[in-house]
């Protein structure tokens, strides 16, 4: 049983940096299957199907920048600094050979997703945006005005991103994220 979960772990991993590279649509089960070693069809014992393995891949990620979210906020107790650091969780995936955070990718294929990877797509953007919402009321931003600005930051920040993969330029993320502080979006 150890070696099938560790075979599913390795399958995960492969098909995140798949996916951050080439979307859903670049899920592969042969070339996943060749950097982990396995057969293709021993994918298929772990994911019965490409949706299956998409939903996974997203939900694993989401869950996993969920923790991010919270250990930020709780190694950086200052809703404002920790605001600030926000943009460095998706400065991480270009780092990682210029990478694009995984649901954004997706969600720009939206249309030719299956719904259970659309639904795993969609709880990305919703803990980003729940989060900012909390970090924004924590330093007193209206309530009201909490959700229209943590979706605003959300949107900034994965443009950003885009914007800086498009060039291959890291560079052209931190002037966009420092003119985003400039002009107060993100507290600085």
């Amino acid at each position: 049983m150890q070696m099938s979960e560790n075979a599913r772990e390795a399958i995960l991993e492969a098909a995140r940096r798949t996916a951050q590279a080439h979307g859903y649509g670049g899920l592969n089960f042969r070339d996943i299957g060749s950097e982990v070693g396995i057969k293709a069809a021993s994918i298929y014992h772990h994911f019965p199907s490409k949706a299956d393995l998409g939903a996974a891949v997203a939900k694993r990620y989401w869950e996993d920048t969920a923790a991010n979210l919270e250990s930020l906020s709780a190694s950086i107790k200052d809703p404002k600094k920790a605001l600030k650091a926000y943009p460095g969780l998706f400065r991480r995936s270009l780092e990682e050979d210029n990478r694009m955070c995984l649901c954004s990718f997706m969600a720009a294929e939206y249309d030719d997703l299956p719904d259970t990877v659309k639904t795993e797509v969609q709880a990305f953007a919703d803990i980003n945006i729940a989060w900012l919402t909390k970090m924004l009321a924590a330093t007193s931003v209206s309530g009201s005005k909490c959700e229209t600005k943590a979706r605003a930051i959300f949107a900034a920040v994965a443009g950003a991103q885009l914007m800086a993969r498009s060039r291959a330029d890291l560079s052209l993320f931190d002037a966009l994220i420092a003119s985003y502080r400039e002009s107060g979006l993100i507290p600085s």
